[in-house]
């Protein structure tokens, strides 16, 4: 299988997996929002492409659990690492690549350090993904869905602590300058929905 197919199948799969609906547009935007944090610099496009497509594979209903207290301890980025694997074997994905794959979706949270350069770019991008205009779309479309979400004093909360926290995280230079932007974005939003909300 050629490298066009084994990505459209991948393509597929999650178009077919990522529900919500709005689960899908993440992972193209974070795969080409990645793509340009490189700047020039070598890369494996595929890990890349891979990881960007199944990282969140563990979010997605039908992959989750559905029992709140069981979803409220769910560990999604575990479940993708266990999972993507046998998927993308199925999918024709080269498997020599597996480990690169596996390791940048376990590396892409903030939290954690990432231990390959592909790993640093979907790290860094998926922080972006979280602040501006798109991480507040991505926050405030949970309203009233998800059980963490109940009022838009919930939405603001977590907003505020993206905004304060996430930045620092950034490791390289193109994304730090993107962030820029972005946490203006959320500055302001935050100013005109704490004036005119309150504690809604």
């Amino acid at each position: 299988m050629n490298q066009s197919d084994y990505r459209q199948a991948i393509v597929e799969y999650i178009r077919l997996n990522a529900k919500p609906p709005d689960k899908l547009s993440h992972q193209p935007r974070l795969y080409e929002l990645a793509r340009n944090l490189a700047e020039n610099q070598d890369y494996d496009d595929d890990v890349l492409f891979a990881g960007a497509w199944m990282h969140d594979l563990g979010v997605f209903i039908g992959h989750r659990p559905e029992n709140p207290l069981a979803l409220a301890n769910w560990d999604n980025v575990a479940y993708a690492v266990k999972e993507a694997p046998k998927i993308l074997i199925q999918l024709g994905f080269p498997q020599a690549k597996l480990p690169q794959v596996l390791e940048i979706i376990r590396t892409h949270l903030p939290s954690v350090t990432p231990t390959s350069f592909e790993g640093t770019l979907l790290r860094d991008a998926d922080i972006l993904e979280q602040l501006g205009a798109t991480g507040i779309l991505r926050i405030v479309s949970k309203i009233g869905r998800d059980t963490r979400f109940v009022v838009f004093a919930d939405a603001i909360e977590v907003l505020r602590k993206s905004m304060l926290e996430l930045p620092p995280e950034i490791r390289l230079a193109p994304a730090q300058r993107l962030a820029e932007g972005r946490v203006k974005v959320m500055r302001d939003f935050l100013t005109a929905a704490e004036a005119e909300v309150g504690e809604g």
